[in-house]
């Protein structure tokens, strides 16, 4: 938004007034100081020697106004921040008693916006005062010079007149050549800031539309490393899933299981390996088109300051207000979302039932309504591929149960794929197949039955739950 605002503005400045200002004190410099010179060489040096000191100070005076403006604007931000935090966690903050503590760092970083302001009113107060006096010393050596030369007969009382005309038409060109200046300085490193933005490197979106696929999805070789990391988040990644299947995801913390997602729903970009579906390589398809097929749940359930319904609507495709009382199609469709997800028994609990708000990220629902919202949100989508990430951690065994026998029985029949990822088994042991990961590499794939025979470490994930329980 900073670079939006402030730096777009801030080239504008140089683009108009700048380039407009610094043409007129170039035109007006040369010929009033050639008139100058022309009448009398000796009062024009005498004139000019305050001239580049007012412009000098001008300059470093506006360095520092637009330096306190930028710290002002820094600590503004700061301080909507923590408000905006502290409205935000004023549960958490409640419940751990740290009232005090917040209302005193909210103070400090009241009192430091006031310093910073105190301190820019101060230069300011000195900028103006500043120019009088340096422009006010130039015409008093020209009244006194000028008068010394009158008396010596060299010069007329007119021709005093006519310099300080002159004086004054050059005090305003002068005095700008210094701000003209900072606005350039400040142009360089906005257009600098924007440059970063706009060079970017855009995600191409050409490529073939992606319609159903048919047969089957595989994964070979793929790696992977974020660049803050030093290990791999995934390691030489390979395997198949066909269409129509449950397939689960399970590993510890850390081991791979959402960037693998998030590489098949293409947020990430494949940075080692190939993925295809039905032979060809996923990247051969526009991304629009791609995504339009897969229904994803993240971890960090992500809602809107609305109603439920209109939450859940966001799934469609095409994103506008639903009437579902005169679509009976988008209608029939939230109902099966509703169920499948298990969130319309809760729907007694509120106020205004779908047409309740939800306020700003969902703060009126509990952890495991979230996550029902989002998966029955995912359901809306017409899509052959639904991944979840860990999407019921925050639901109850019951409830957790039902719903996967939801998506089982809405995956044999739509002929759904349904990608789930999981740090326990629960979930995901009736899969048909299942996909064991540790320290991104990948352990096994079987069904539970083979893994829990075969696979050592599957089998000490399973050993280690069942104690837990």
């Amino acid at each position: 938004m900073s670079r939006i605002t402030e730096d777009v503005s801030n080239v504008r400045m140089y683009i108009g007034p700048s380039i407009m200002y610094f043409t007129n004190i170039l035109f007006s410099f040369i010929l009033i100081l050639t008139q100058m010179v022309v009448i009398n060489p000796r009062l024009t040096f005498w004139v000019m020697l305050p001239l580049p000191i007012l412009s000098y100070s001008i300059y470093q005076v506006s360095k520092k106004i637009n330096l306190g403006n930028k710290k002002i604007q820094e600590q503004l931000s700061l301080l909507t921040t923590k408000a905006q935090e502290t409205f935000a966690g004023i549960r958490v903050i409640k419940s751990f008693g740290a009232e005090s503590a917040f209302s005193s760092d909210f103070n400090n970083a009241g009192i430091e916006y006031q310093k910073r302001t105190l301190k820019l009113a101060r230069i300011n107060a000195l900028f103006f005062p500043l120019m009088a006096l340096l422009m006010g010393l130039s015409t008093i050596i020209v009244l006194y010079v000028g008068g010394k030369e009158v008396e010596a007969n060299r010069f007329t009382a007119g021709n005093v007149a006519e310099f300080i005309i002159y004086l004054n038409m050059l005090i305003w060109p002068v005095a700008s050549l210094g701000w003209t200046t900072a606005l350039v300085q400040k142009a360089a490193a906005s257009q600098t800031r924007i440059n970063d933005f706009l060079n970017q490197e855009e995600v191409d979106d050409q490529g073939k539309e992606f319609q159903n696929w048919k047969s089957d999805i595989q994964l070979s070789g793929v790696t992977h490393r974020f660049q803050e990391k030093s290990l791999n988040a995934l390691s030489n990644v390979s395997f198949k899933i066909k269409k129509g299947q449950f397939i689960g995801i399970v590993g510890k913390t850390g081991s791979g299981k959402s960037t693998l997602l998030q590489i098949l729903s293409r947020q990430i970009e494949l940075q080692s390996g190939h993925v295809y579906i039905d032979g060809q390589s996923f990247k051969d398809f526009s991304i629009s088109t791609y995504r339009d097929q897969l229904a994803y749940v993240p971890q960090d359930v992500f809602l809107f300051s609305d109603s439920i319904k209109q939450n859940i609507l966001l799934g469609l495709k095409d994103i506008h207000r639903v009437d579902t009382k005169k679509d009976f199609s988008v209608s029939s469709r939230l109902s099966h979302a509703l169920r499948i997800s298990c969130l319309e028994k809760d729907l007694h609990n509120f106020p205004m039932g779908l047409d309740t708000i939800i306020g700003e990220r969902g703060v009126s629902l509990s952890g495991g309504q979230k996550q029902r919202l989002a998966i029955a949100r995912a359901l809306m989508r017409d899509a052959s591929i639904l991944l979840l990430d860990d999407c019921l951690s925050a639901v109850d065994a019951d409830t957790e149960a039902e719903i996967i026998s939801n998506l089982q029985q809405a995956f044999r029949d739509q002929n759904l794929t349904v990608i789930m990822s999981s740090h326990r088994l629960a979930p995901i042991i009736k899969a048909d197949q299942i996909l064991v990961f540790n320290e991104g590499c990948l352990e096994g794939i079987g069904n539970h039955n083979l893994l829990i025979t075969q696979n050592e470490f599957y089998k000490w994930l399973y050993n280690n739950q069942i104690l837990e329980n």
